[in-house]
């Protein structure tokens, strides 16, 4: 290889060099990185009252019996229709991913409804299906039973709650008298209304 050769080719890696300077010079000009004033990733956490100062008070929630002295049964009956996926309502109907509902409220939990298979965490719940431990359940039913197979959600709205809760109760042979409100409203009734509280 002449020397010739040798030149042009240091020259076009030296060129190579000078162009690559350049870009970096003027990419670093147009966009300037900011270092984080501390290296990491902040994570978002709710912070603590400091010296024993009351948490924020939780948005106050009427007393079920009093919801479920305006629940409307209509309501209800269409907001359980989501439920119709995983269970069924009618009297000695099947089992599906989920118990049959029918006679629901006041009986035992994790047990009976026709075989089904409990999770190990519902049965090891115990108890009855009360109108307030169904109340309980549907705000958030991993939250209230940890390590159910219930994948439902939980209905955040305690209306619409007490709405479902009194429909539930329709579906049995004799429903349970729903618990009477300490007060109730003017004109209101204890019972729940077939289109809804007037």
């Amino acid at each position: 290889m002449n020397s010739f050769e040798l030149n042009k080719i240091l020259g076009a890696v030296l060129g190579t060099c000078l162009v690559l300077l350049a870009l970096n010079i003027g990419a670093n000009a147009l966009f300037a990185p900011q270092a984080p004033a501390k290296p990491g990733f902040e994570i978002a956490v709710a912070a603590k009252p400091e010296g024993g100062a009351a948490a924020p008070a939780k948005e106050q929630v009427e007393p079920l019996p009093a919801r479920l002295a305006k629940a409307n049964l209509d309501r209800g009956k269409t907001i359980a229709k989501q439920c119709q996926a995983c269970h069924t309502f009618d009297k000695g109907g099947p089992n599906r991913v989920g118990p049959n509902l029918f006679g629901i409220v006041d009986s035992g939990r994790g047990e009976g409804r026709g075989g089904f298979n409990f999770s190990t965490a519902m049965k090891s719940k115990g108890g009855e299906w009360s109108f307030d431990e169904l109340d309980k359940f549907l705000t958030s039913p991993r939250e209230y039973v940890p390590g159910t197979a219930m994948t439902f959600a939980g209905i955040s709205n305690p209306q619409q709650r007490a709405d479902v809760i009194a429909f539930l109760d329709t579906l049995a042979d004799s429903p349970v008298p729903l618990p009477k409100p300490e007060a109730a409203a003017p004109g209101g009734g204890n019972a729940p209304t077939k289109g809804g509280a007037k």
